[in-house]
């Protein structure tokens, strides 16, 4: 079969299902293009995307300028690995250090790798700059996080799901309750081998819970207190989406270690990062960590466009003033049907509760209408429908997809009776 011959949604979803693993469960719905904020099926219906590819599509789909850097450096040069220079990495580097400001990148390419980074390097910057003895050393994570799904990820996952037969598990991680300063500080009291904590600023796979202010604040006072490194997982939550470049920024919160991925390429290319100062990343030394494709010239030229859209077209103010509008439309709405039981999020990071339990399939029921509608959304956690559309979204977009909702959840209603 020729790439370029069109397949119906059919076929294509069961050539997914005979040929692709099954470690996915999509809505059901065959995508052939994208742009801004809308989808289309090979069919050529379109559909709001409110889902952004879990905030990877920031900038839209397929925004020019990006589109115009990956084809312009693919002409020139896509990969060196690392064993050689070349004359776009360190121009991005530089930018991205500036941007974010931070003295050093270490550039990847996925958010799971970017996660296994930041771990190597607390550790390795806890035994050469702490002290700490040798395999002793341990990093603080909270219940219901999400930083990916490697081996050593998953060890300190609390989803059943993710981690059943997948062990034995990596050790050296300490869980606590979310939005918990005070189960931090007693942790760090008690345990000197502790270097980092680890943490999401919006707990974003978990269904999008916000913590409360000051959390974040107050758990870096409490690393700063013991000599803990603060590392900030960005990869949903970073590069605009929740109303601020960065999730911390609400806190003036400045991470130890960042770790970002996914809006850095706009969603075109897998480019990831993890930054820290001096001080942590020069215990990193030739040939003890890295990636034939990090960093590579490609990712490097996409990744500057992308976050040069970011800046130039205010997506951050953007997302949070229509993420205010969408929370206040719909939380009036909810007082209405009782149907949903909290809207919440930050920017145009956000989620419906439904008033069920999690093992119910009324959430997903919803997002099947809601695609019948022309709004493509996901589940999460079984009751809880996250909604993250692309950050160049208008005010009379948000609007017909408020509608869309509204309309949908009273579709819902009159079923479920």
């Amino acid at each position: 079969m020729m790439l370029e011959q069109m397949i119906s949604s059919e076929e294509a979803m069961l050539l997914e299902n005979e040929y692709g693993a099954h470690n996915y469960h999509p809505l059901p719905v065959v995508l052939h293009k994208g742009e801004g904020v809308f989808v289309w099926d090979v069919e050529g219906k379109q559909y709001y995307d409110f889902l952004s590819a879990y905030s990877a599509v920031n900038q839209g789909h397929c925004h020019p300028k990006i589109i115009h850097a990956l084809v312009e450096q693919a002409k020139k040069l896509t990969l060196t690995s690392r064993a050689f220079h070349n004359d776009i990495l360190g121009l991005y580097e530089k930018f991205v250090c500036d941007y974010f400001d931070f003295d050093k990148v270490l550039p990847m390419n996925t958010g799971a790798e970017a996660v296994e980074t930041a771990i190597k390097l607390a550790r390795k910057y806890g035994y050469e700059k702490r002290g700490i003895t040798p395999d002793k050393a341990k990093i603080v994570v909270c219940h219901n996080n999400f930083h990916g799904r490697t081996t050593t990820i998953i060890s300190f996952s609390n989803d059943e799901t993710a981690r059943k037969n997948f062990g034995p598990f990596t050790e050296g991680f300490i869980s606590i309750p979310y939005d918990a300063p005070e189960a931090l500080k007693q942790v760090l009291d008690n345990d000197p081998n502790v270097i980092g904590f680890l943490v999401e600023p919006i707990q974003g796979e978990a269904g999008v819970y916000v913590p409360q202010d000051g959390f974040l604040a107050e758990t870096k006072r409490i690393c700063e207190d013991h000599n803990v490194l603060f590392i900030a997982d960005e990869v949903q939550t970073g590069i605009a989406r929740t109303g601020k470049l960065l999730a911390v920024d609400y806190e003036n919160v400045k991470p130890d270690i960042l770790i970002l991925g996914k809006a850095i390429s706009g969603g075109v290319y897998p480019v990831s990062a993890v930054f820290a100062q001096n001080e942590v990343m020069e215990v990193i030394r030739p040939g003890q960590h890295g990636s034939t494709f990090g960093g590579n010239p490609l990712a490097s030229a996409v990744a500057i466009a992308a976050l040069k859209v970011v800046e130039e077209e205010d997506l951050a103010n953007n997302a949070h003033v229509l993420g205010q509008i969408f929370r206040d439309e719909l939380t009036a709405f909810a007082k209405d049907h009782s149907l949903i039981k909290l809207v919440r999020g930050k920017g145009l990071l956000n989620a419906i509760v439904i008033d069920n339990s999690e093992e119910s399939n009324l959430a997903w029921d919803i997002c099947l209408q809601l695609k019948e509608n022309g709004l493509l959304a996901k589940p999460t956690h079984g009751n809880i429908i996250r909604l993250a559309p692309p950050l160049v979204m208008n005010k009379k977009e948000l609007y017909e997809c408020i509608s869309i909702i509204k309309d949908t959840i009273m579709q819902i209603e009159k079923r479920v009776g």
